[in-house]
C-alpha cells in the first residue's frame, strides 16, 4: 500500500496473482473471511486499493463471474453469468435427479419458493442484518397452498384446470405439483426423491452445499438459515416475473417479522406432510 501523497506503485504479476487468489476464495462460498487470515487481508486490499480492486474485477469478469459484493460480511460474493464455465443451470441440476420435464418444473418451483419464503418482504431483502429461516416441510406446505390459490384463480377465469403438464410457466407448474404426492408411499415411510417434499429437500440441500443456506437443525424435514451470499443472489432473482407472481399470491402473511401461511380454504385437502412446519423468520 502506498503512503499518502505518493503515487501508487505499479501493479506486478504478484498483485495479479493475489487478485486471482481473491476470486478463488470467492468461489468457496462456505468459507467465511473471518476464518481465513489471507482471505480477510485480500478483502482489505480490495477495499483500500482501487487498482487492486480493478484487477480482481477483471479476473472475475474474464472467468464469466459477476461480482455482487465484496465485504467482510459476504466475502467476495460472485455469481456465474450464463456463459460461464462455473454456471450451474437449472436444467442440468434437475437432470441430476430426473430426466422428466415435469420434474424440472418442480425443482424450479421449489427454488423459487425457498427464495420467496426466506425473504418475504422487500425490507427483509434490503436489510443486510436480516436472517431468513425456512424448513423443508414449511416450503412444501407453502407451495401446496400456492397451488390452491392458483387453481382458484384459474377457475375464476374459466380456464382449463388440467392442461398438458409440460406447458411452460408458473400456471402450469402448480398443476404438475398438485398432482404429485407430498411424501410418496413406501413400506417404511421413507420420503421418496420424486415426492414434492423430496424435491424441496433436494433443492434445499443443493443450496446448503453451495453455501447459500446453513443447516440449523433437523426439525420439520430440516431447518435452515440464510447466508449473506444467498441474500445477494435473491436480490438478483427478485426482479423476475415468476418471483413477483408467486409473492403476489398473498400466501405468505407477514406482519411482525414472523412469516406464516395463510389458512387454507375450508375443506381443502392440501396433502400436507404430517406436522408440516411453517416457515419462520427473525
Amino acid at each position: 500500500m502506498s503512503t499518502p501523497g505518493t503515487p501508487p506503485a505499479p501493479l506486478t504479476p504478484a498483485d495479479a496473482a493475489d487478485a486471482a487468489r481473491l476470486v478463488a476464495f470467492g468461489l468457496q462460498p462456505k468459507l467465511p473471511p473471518a476464518r481465513d487470515a489471507e482471505y480477510a487481508a485480500l478483502l482489505r486490499r480490495y477495499q483500500e486499493e482501487p487498482a487492486f480492486a480493478r484487477i480482481a474485477d477483471a479476473v472475475a469478469g474474464g472467468l464469466g463471474l459477476v461480482v455482487l459484493e465484496v465485504s467482510p460480511r459476504a466475502g467476495m460474493a460472485v455469481a456465474a453469468a450464463e456463459d460461464s464455465v462455473f454456471a450451474v443451470r437449472m436444467a442440468e441440476y434437475a437432470r441430476r435427479t430426473s430426466a422428466e420435464t415435469a420434474d424440472r418444473f418442480l425443482h424450479g418451483l421449489a427454488h423459487l419458493a425457498v427464495a420467496a419464503l426466506a425473504f418475504p418482504r422487500p425490507q427483509d431483502l434490503a436489510d443486510d442484518d436480516y436472517l431468513g429461516r425456512i424448513t423443508v416441510n414449511g416450503v412444501e406446505a407453502f407451495v401446496r397452498h400456492a397451488c390452491e390459490r392458483l387453481a382458484e384463480r384459474a377457475a375464476e377465469r374459466g380456464e382449463n384446470t388440467d392442461p398438458a403438464s409440460d406447458e411452460p410457466g408458473l400456471e402450469a407448474a402448480w398443476r404438475v405439483y398438485a398432482r404429485r404426492s407430498a411424501t410418496g408411499a413406501t413400506k417404511d415411510s421413507r420420503r421418496l426423491a420424486g415426492s414434492t417434499t423430496g424435491i424441496v429437500g433436494k433443492a434445499v440441500a443443493f443450496l446448503a452445499d453451495a453455501g447459500f443456506l446453513h443447516r440449523a437443525g433437523d426439525e420439520q424435514g430440516g431447518t435452515f438459515r440464510t447466508t449473506p451470499r444467498y441474500q445477494l443472489q435473491v436480490r438478483e432473482l427478485a426482479s423476475g416475473a415468476a418471483m413477483a407472481e408467486l409473492t403476489a399470491l398473498g400466501v405468505v402473511q407477514v406482519s411482525d417479522g414472523g412469516g406464516v401461511l395463510l389458512p387454507a380454504a375450508p375443506g381443502a385437502d392440501l396433502d400436507l406432510v404430517e406436522g408440516a412446519g411453517l416457515p419462520f423468520h427473525r
